[in-house]
């Protein structure tokens, strides 16, 4: 029998040392949270934070084609190749810079219109009706697909001669004249949002609709009642209690897209100017003209620029709440 000390009014309490008393956790419940994580922190270290430290060490270096072998050999160069990147009266600053305005474009672009398409096929999917279940899973089907498959069948589709698209368009619709390159000149850039927005705007869907659970339907009916109309209920209901949501789907929709490799490789190869996003254009400095050290500088420039982006936009939605 464990001894306890009563007081009037509270509740019996163990006397400490004594048998039946609150025992302090083994000291390996304490250490197994750590070593839980310990296999996801090794990981991390190997896969991303060590890699990046030497994509780093590598932008100082001269690291051309003379030192692959022996890349430590490389001789030291400080910040020789963060000037010639910046440097916008010399020809890799002017392409960089280009290059970056190209990026932001799209970014926009494809951003907003797979925002638009989430929400609009959100909303209309957000009431019960017969078959919205199949409508649901067909749209996501072009989230589910691989992108190399996905990509590789938008490329066929516009081909010049027999490709879909013009198809359609020329043929059928007679919108266009003639068989427009697609993958070529200033068309190929309408090409790259396209296959974007298409590929990104299930994630948007996905994301808003689940969104759209959250909010309570006594709102919209008493907004109905009050005699707002569809456009009324989205501007003054939905929107702003989707506002939690869109603040990280628009942050992961902008870096999805800022660093998007696989889709401009995979449909041009070498893409033309009007569609020389960022990440292809460090791909071709760092493996086209063999210079790492120099391709390692943009690298590190872009994560510099996407965490101040980033930590920008998180801080101000921080100091709007604050204020709110």
């Amino acid at each position: 029998m464990s001894e306890t000390i009563t007081a009037p009014g509270d509740a019996p309490a163990r006397v400490p040392g004594k048998p039946g008393g609150r025992r302090r956790p083994p000291r390996g419940r304490k250490v197994l949270p750590y070593l839980l994580l310990l296999p996801a922190l090794i990981a991390e270290l190997a896969i991303h934070v060590i890699p990046m430290l030497v994509g780093a060490w590598m932008s100082l270096l001269h690291l051309t084609q003379f030192f692959i072998r022996n890349w430590t050999a490389a001789p030291y160069g400080g910040l020789t190749n963060y000037r010639v990147a910046m440097d916008l009266n010399g020809p890799v600053g002017k392409d960089l810079l280009h290059s970056f305005f190209v990026t932001v474009a799209v970014t926009v672009l494809v951003v907003s219109g797979a925002w638009l398409f989430g929400l609009a096929g959100s909303v209309l999917l957000d009431r019960p009706f017969r078959g919205r279940g199949a409508l649901r899973t067909l749209f996501l089907v072009p989230y589910a697909l691989p992108v190399f498959t996905a990509v590789i069948t938008w490329r066929f589709m516009f081909q010049r001669d027999n490709g879909m698209v013009n198809t359609v368009l020329s043929d059928e619709l007679h919108i266009q004249h003639g068989h427009p390159f697609w993958l070529l000149g200033g068309n190929s850039f309408a090409a790259l949002v396209i296959i974007n927005i298409w590929r990104l705007w299930p994630f948007a869907f996905l994301t808003l609709t689940a969104g759209l659970q959250s909010i309570p339907g006594d709102l919209h009916e008493a907004a109905a009642i009050d005699g707002a109309g569809f456009l009324r209920r989205l501007r003054s209901v939905t929107l702003p209690l989707l506002r939690p949501v869109n603040r990280v789907l628009l942050l992961v929709l902008f870096l999805w897209t800022f660093n998007d490799f696989n889709t401009a490789y995979i449909l041009f190869d070498l893409p033309p100017t009007s569609a020389d996003v960022i990440s292809i254009h460090i791909y071709n400095a760092s493996f086209i003209t063999w210079n790492f050290g120099l391709g390692s500088a943009m690298s590190v420039l872009l994560l510099a620029f996407l965490l101040v982006v980033t930590l920008g936009y998180l801080g101000t939605g921080r100091l709007r709440r604050r204020y709110a």
